[in-house]
This record gives structure tokens, sequence and C-alpha cells, in this order.
């Protein structure tokens, strides 16, 4: 008789699967929120709220957190901020953000010029990362972005500098990967207005985003590329619509482009002084 066949090892659970990444994503969540917060850190009633998650699941993520060394709890205020592997993450990322410690100069040097506020976000899959926002002098300015905060690909002066500096096939796919959280979140930045304002930042060299986001906040942006000839990053000035009428725009727009320029020969100097050392 033949030997009856090896039974087949059973399939791993998809469940526990499922849930296991939903843990860490919500872990995440919490995490990114204390990073946005700054050094005051929140109780834990404001981190339930902000995440949108029971409290005892809250405190549950918090807690481990707190055990791995992501996260201290004062105990005076009860508030929770990051801890000590969350900046040696920081530390070991750092690297990648280089291209911002060299484009800093150049952004304070935009802001005083401009009186406008500046702003340098990167590329980062479908979405764009903002990592320096500086003021200039004008009493009114933009409120809509801060360090940390990201956006979909596209939405915004800078996501769109960016979107357009990739080929069609990119832009297309960027803009289905994106279509829901944009329809969702930003019900104006549609197929057609990106689209539109692609064509028009390919044509000009730099993007102008008409208040898309909020009616009289406008801006423009650059698109930064990094030693290779990649788009990395982008410079955004932003400002009421009043402070960006055509011959404006016209001069940031040319002042964007040759501080985009700097920053690329920046990154190139210093990769040439990398490869030489």
């Amino acid at each position: 008789m033949p030997a009856p066949a090896t039974p087949a090892p059973p399939a791993p659970p998809a469940r526990a699967e499922v849930a296991g990444a939903q843990t860490l994503r919500r872990g995440l969540m919490v995490l990114r929120l204390l990073t946005r917060v700054g050094p005051g850190g929140l109780r834990m009633g404001d981190i339930c709220r902000q995440v949108a998650l029971a409290k005892a699941t809250a405190v549950r993520l918090t807690q481990a957190l707190v055990d791995e060394g992501f996260v201290l709890k004062d105990p005076a205020s009860g508030r929770y901020r990051l801890g000590p592997e969350a900046f040696a993450v920081g530390l070991a990322a750092e690297p990648s953000y280089e291209l911002q410690r060299l484009a800093a100069p150049t952004l304070r040097s935009l802001a005083a010029e401009t009186e406008d506020t500046v702003f340098f976000s990167v590329l980062h899959g479908y979405e764009t990362i903002c990592l320096s926002r500086d003021e200039g002098d004008f009493p009114i300015r933009n409120q809509l972005l801060k360090p940390g905060d990201r956006v979909p690909l596209g939405v915004g002066a800078g996501g769109c500098a960016l979107l357009a500096a990739l080929a069609d096939t990119e832009v297309a796919d960027v803009l289905a990967h994106t279509r829901a959280v944009r329809a969702a979140r930003y019900p104006r930045c549609t197929d057609a207005a990106l689209r539109q304002m692609i064509g028009e930042t390919r044509e000009h060299g730099w993007c102008v985003l008409p208040g898309l986001l909020l009616p009289d906040s406008w801006a423009l942006a650059v698109v930064v590329r990094d030693p290779d000839a990649q788009p990395v990053a982008a410079i955004t000035v932003a400002a009421i619509k009043s402070r960006l009428a055509p011959a404006r725009r016209a001069t940031i727009g040319q002042r964007l482009l040759q501080a985009s320029a700097e920053i690329t020969r920046l990154a190139q100097a210093k990769a040439g002084r990398r490869a030489d050392g």
C-alpha cells in the first residue's frame, strides 16, 4: 500500500496577521501623534480623541510604547511624550534628511526676502512630508502646514511640483492611488485640477496653487533634485492671494528656481566630498 500522504501544514491564521498589522498601525498612530505635538506631550484623554481610539485600546498601546522606551509618562502631569528609543530611531533616520539641513540657510533667506511662509517638503512614496517651515515678517501667515505633517502627493503646491517632475505613467499611478483620500479630505484637488497644474508647472518651471485648499491661501513651489537629478523635495512660498499677483508670482518663481539649483549644487558638492573621503 502506498504511504499515506503527508498532511499539509496548516495555513497561517489570516485574522491574526490582520489583527497584528492593525495593532501596529494603531501604535504608530499614537507615536506619530506624539511626534507632532512636541515636547509638552499629551494626556491620555487627548490621545484617545485625536487618534479616535477607545480608551482601553489607547491605554494598552501607549503603555506598550512606554514599556519599550518609545514613550515616557510624566508622573506629575500624567502627560505622555517621546522617549529615548524614539530619539534613537530619529538619529538612525537622520542622514535621510541631510538635504533639509543643507537647504536651511537658503530657506531662511527666502522667508526674509519674500516676507512670506516658506516650506520644505520631501517626497515619501505617495505622500509629501513637511520637514520645515520658515516664517517671514508679513503679519498674515499661512497656517496650513507644520513640520511633520504629511499630505497625499499632488495636494499643495510642493506636492504638485513633485508630481509634475514624474513621468506620465507615474502621475497616473499616483492620481489613482490618492483619489479616494483626495475626494474625502481635499475635494477641490480633483484629477482635472491637478493635471491642469501639472501642465502649467511643466510649462513655467514652477507650480502655482490657486487657493484649492483655502480660497485665500495661494502658493508657489518648485522641485528640488538630488545629485542624481531625481526629484526628492520641494520648496514652497505660501501667501495670501493679494500678495501673489502675476508679476510677483513670476519674480518669486524665478527666485525659487535659483534656490532649488543652489540646494542641488550644495548636495552635489557634499556627495563629491563624501566620495573623495
